[in-house]
């Protein structure tokens, strides 16, 4: 995460309080009851059937759990808390989840009087750095957890107040941002002399490496719409200042340039890999939010004046985005084949091989790790290169987005269930696959010594994820493989004190710079949990597959005449 200069500049203190192709109306139907018991994919069905919520999860045999140890570690300023009932569901299937809403509601941040979002991590035992800020990313698995529990008001205060933030100037060194730029982050400053409350935002200028956060807009888009469709209250996304929002933040993304692909040419650092990993180009982490925030928008925006224009953009992009990322991101037993094949120097637009991608580039880790049954989206794609590392997120994202065709989101849930050792292990999940090391750490990380290998994001396994894949399993008709995984994750995480993230090839240690009562491997954990006891839940964060997006998947074939 990024450094940050508590005493900001005065410019960085918040003092005051043709759409016709595609119908997105059958998400706002009314809810149909779901029997669950039938297994079948959402993909299926209509999202929105998911409105009755299955007989209660049995207690695993994981049904005793002791409190939280080192309980000072988690304590925070007597300020931040809420007195609200933990649970308005009811729902304590595991005696964790109690702990879990108690460490949850210690990470509230107060602006005013009014709760406006969760501390990145409540960990006194270590140097704060900026684990003491609201992170818009981290915020998000919280926000659903408020939502789910009845609790909106945290959320609406946080789209508001980051819509705030918006709107300052935004600059590092002499060079002017984006007015659409959101936040990577922000901080409640309190003066004692005025007694008086200020925000203090992160816009990429105090990080590691200076680079904004692509994904803080998205995700904003994203929680705003998971805020509509849980409250049924679309006032707030129909606010002007809501609206002009979503268009600054997509209009940094749809401007016309130098770009021959669909996909966001991105900096290594501008998402959840915030540190120099070898995600530059256009990481499948930045394409799937991307395509899920221009879905969402279309949902939030109105369809007329101002936003008409932004509407048909979106449309447009939504189209060749998806063809994209389908036809040359996704990886499985054939198309492997295919590119270890593939002919080189082809120059026409006839071509195979349109990346003259390098059949010797191949990893030889990628040809064992490939299931019979089963594929992925490949972390990157650009000229005469393929990164074919795992994501999670941006893999489970594409399956809640319906980035991911029905036949290419179950794959996606047999590559897990086909890898389970190495992506989930004794830990779930790994945020990528495999570790890079030796010469290779050195070139791509700069030898950083955070991300040494199976450690922090070069392969460490990251509890947060819990939500993500639980999401994609109920949506996938897969929700043993979630279960199965949140059983494995409740035999430590809660006795580990809720660590930031696990190292080794398995998960089997605490990180080694892992901050403790880490807020959104808390929330994760809630989410997942609120989710399996409810899957209507996860209409909040998944959208149904459009079918008009759907191109004619060809395989290809370079070496045929």
């Amino acid at each position: 995460m990024s450094s940050f200069n508590q005493n900001g500049d005065a410019k960085n203190a918040d003092t005051s309080d043709d759409i016709d192709d595609i119908d997105f109306s059958k998400l706002l139907e009314k809810p149909r009851p779901l029997n669950m018991e039938r297994l079948r994919s959402l993909e299926e069905r209509s999202l929105t059937e998911l409105s009755t919520s299955p007989p209660h999860l049995r207690n695993g045999d994981n049904a005793s759990a002791s409190r939280l140890q080192d309980r000072a570690e988690c304590v925070v300023s007597p300020s931040v808390g809420f007195n609200t009932p933990r649970s308005l569901a009811g729902f304590e299937s595991h005696p964790m989840v109690g702990e879990a809403w108690d460490a949850l509601r210690r990470s509230l941040v107060y602006f005013r009087g009014q709760p406006v979002g969760t501390i990145a991590a409540v960990d006194n035992s270590e140097e704060k750095l900026n684990y003491d800020q609201v992170f818009v990313r981290d915020f998000v698995p919280s926000a659903l957890a408020f939502l789910m529990n009845g609790e909106p008001d945290i959320v609406k205060n946080f789209l508001l107040k980051t819509l705030r933030l918006q709107s300052w100037e935004k600059k590092i060194d002499r060079f002017q941002l984006g007015e659409g730029v959101m936040p990577a982050s922000f901080k409640v400053f309190h003066d004692p002399v005025r007694n008086y409350e200020t925000l203090i935002a992160d816009f990429g200028e105090s990080a590691i490496g200076r680079v904004a956060p692509v994904d803080s807009g998205f995700w904003w888009i994203i929680l705003l719409r998971a805020y509509t469709k849980s409250t049924g209250d679309s006032s707030l996304a129909d606010m002007p200042e809501c609206q002009k929002g979503i268009r600054l933040i997509l209009s940094l993304c749809l401007s016309e340039g130098f770009d021959t692909f669909p996909t966001l040419l991105c900096a290594d650092g501008c998402c959840m890999i915030d540190r120099r990993m070898g995600v530059y180009g256009y990481p499948i982490e930045i394409q799937a939010l991307f395509f899920m925030s221009l879905r969402c928008a279309l949902l939030l925006l109105k369809h007329e004046g101002e936003s008409k224009e932004m509407v048909e953009q979106i449309v447009k992009r939504l189209h060749a985005l998806s063809y994209h990322m389908r036809s040359y991101f996704w990886l499985d037993l054939k198309q492997l084949n295919d590119i270890y094949r593939y002919k080189t120097e082809e120059y026409s637009h006839t071509a195979v091989n349109k990346f003259n991608v390098i059949p010797d580039s191949l990893p030889e880790w990628v040809f064992d790790f490939m299931p019979p049954q089963g594929g992925f989206f490949i972390g990157n794609v650009s000229p005469a290169r393929m990164d074919f590392r795992w994501f999670a997120l941006g893999n489970c994202i594409a399956i809640l987005s319906s980035l991911a065709t029905p036949e290419q989101s179950t794959a996606i849930m047999d590559l897990i269930e086909a890898r389970w050792e190495e992506l989930v292990g004794e830990m779930p999940l790994k945020v990528c696959y495999p570790a890079i090391e030796s010469h290779e750490w050195k070139i791509v990380t700069g030898c950083d010594p955070k991300n040494t290998r199976w450690s922090y994001h070069n392969g460490g396994s990251w509890p947060v994820l819990l939500w993500v894949l639980t999401a994609a399993c109920i949506k996938t008709g897969r929700p043993q493989i979630a279960r199965r995984a949140i059983e494995v994750a409740e035999a430590r995480l809660h006795k580990d004190n809720w660590p930031e993230y696990y190292d080794g090839t398995v998960g089997r240690y605490v990180g080694k710079q892992a901050r403790k009562c880490q807020t959104w491997s808390i929330a994760g954990y809630l989410v997942a949990k609120m989710m399996l006891e409810d899957p209507s839940h996860v209409g909040m964060v998944a959208l149904e597959e459009d079918k008009q997006m759907k191109p004619v998947m060809r395989r290809s074939n370079s070496w045929t005449c």
